[in-house]
């Protein structure tokens, strides 16, 4: 028996062939999800000023969820497409660089995440400024240079003091110029019992300066003093807030009497002054 396909010219079969082939493409098309969209071109920080100090922050990304659904992590501004339309509940969580380094972004631990419930629309884009605020139960220690009297002093190892400057906000700073000579050193008051075992301690510090600056922790044990160099912090002209991670620090320093944090400015161009100027210098855990 002829076989039937051989009495059709080749020409129609490869028709109703592109003819199937559209055709289950237009189907496939109407299935597409299209999205809805979320966009963050900034944040807000609240503060407690007597408790918490001011609001200076640098939050660089945000950690987004989407009913409970992790959807990713996203560099502030940006626009994140969700397959979700309607009322949906958004989670976001404050991103920062630790330890300023770009490679080391996390989740913030002390700021509260932001959540909201939120009208989404298909192929439509819901602008969103999240207010972030710290943990209850978050415990500070300040140095913001605005009352009598400061928690921030120079140590020994500095060849001058700072002074305290005002900005045209009457904000004040402290500020540090190397001219003649080489060192400058500020440390904070030593803490004892900060937590160990891994609980979080932050440092953070506002910020600018012409010269690294090194960042590093005096811990004082019952017959030495042990001095850990930890970071640089690098050259910023406009102020820059820096969240820097004592966590490990604090954590292997056992049986330690007290711990103080300090930050030092080498001049090693010897033909141009080095400059460091720093404010809301704050101890969190």
């Amino acid at each position: 028996m002829q076989n039937i396909r051989s009495k059709i010219p080749h020409k129609i079969v490869n028709i109703v062939l592109l003819i199937l082939v559209l055709l289950s493409f237009s189907c496939n098309k109407e299935k597409v999800n299209i999205p809805s969209y979320i966009s963050i071109d900034s944040t807000i920080l609240n503060t407690n000023l007597q408790v918490e100090g001011k609001n200076t922050k640098n939050i660089t990304d945000v950690w987004i969820y989407a009913d409970d659904q992790f959807k990713g992590a996203f560099e502030i501004p940006c626009t994140i497409p969700l397959i979700k339309e309607g009322n949906t509940n958004i989670k976001i969580f404050a991103g920062i660089k630790d330890n300023g380094i770009a490679g080391t972004r996390v989740r913030y631990h002390f700021y509260k995440s932001f959540e909201n419930n939120i009208l989404l629309t298909k192929d439509s884009i819901t602008n969103i400024t999240p207010e972030f605020e710290y943990l209850n139960n978050a415990k500070f220690e300040i140095e913001s240079f605005e009352g009598a009297g400061y928690n921030i002093d120079t140590t020994t190892n500095s060849e001058i003091n700072y002074s305290i400057l005002q900005d045209i906000n009457n904000n004040n700073y402290g500020s540090a110029i190397l001219q003649n000579n080489l060192v400058f050193e500020i440390s904070t008051q030593d803490f004892e019992s900060l937590p160990q075992g891994g609980s979080p301690v932050y440092l953070e510090i506002d910020y600018r300066t012409n010269h690294n600056i090194l960042a590093g922790a005096y811990i004082n044990y019952p017959f030495l003093v042990d001095n850990k160099e930890l970071l640089w912090i690098t050259p910023k002209e406009d102020w820059n807030k820096i969240y820097i991670n004592m966590t490990k620090t604090v954590s292997k320093a056992l049986n330690n009497n007290s711990i103080k944090f300090y930050f030092r400015m080498y001049r090693t161009d010897t033909t141009e002054p080095s400059w460091f100027e720093f404010d809301n210098i704050k101890l969190i855990y």
